[in-house]
């Protein structure tokens, strides 16, 4: 039972997180400007976490048997945090705002951006990880 709670806590500490950093982060970067860079800039770089975190867990042993990353650190970055700094919702009604004003060249690079920038992240994150293993084992 302690452990579906302390899974339940991990997940909301993640969250409170991190939206408290997209919404720091968006207001750092929406200073007097129309294109939603705080928006995608939180979705880029919870790309890179979130990549940067599958490759821990997935792709290194030494990791999970140090106990640095079990199961509940997982919870707590990657679904709590990743979860609540980057966000979809936010990303639709900006490029909602954006084709409402006819401005289809950026609301096609925002999107575009997202999407394709999110999965160029997320396999960054990889690598770095991958790269980081290879160095250590040698």
């Amino acid at each position: 039972m302690h452990v579906i709670l302390y899974s339940y806590l991990f997940v909301a500490a993640g969250g409170a997180i991190g939206a408290i950093a997209r919404f720091a982060l968006n207001v750092f970067l929406q200073r007097d400007v129309e294109y939603p860079w705080g928006t995608l800039t939180a979705n880029l770089l919870g790309c890179l976490v979130m990549g940067l975190i599958a490759q821990l867990i997935a792709g290194t042993t030494w990791f999970n048997d140090a106990g640095i990353i079990p199961d509940q650190y997982r919870l707590l970055f990657a679904v709590g945090f990743c979860g609540s700094f980057t966000t979809l919702s936010s990303m639709v009604v900006e490029l909602n705002t954006m084709l409402q004003k006819n401005e289809i060249f950026y609301s096609f690079s925002y999107l575009v951006g997202t999407l394709v920038g999110g999965f160029a992240c997320f396999y960054l994150g990889i690598v770095v990880i991958r790269t980081f293993m290879q160095i250590q084992s040698t």
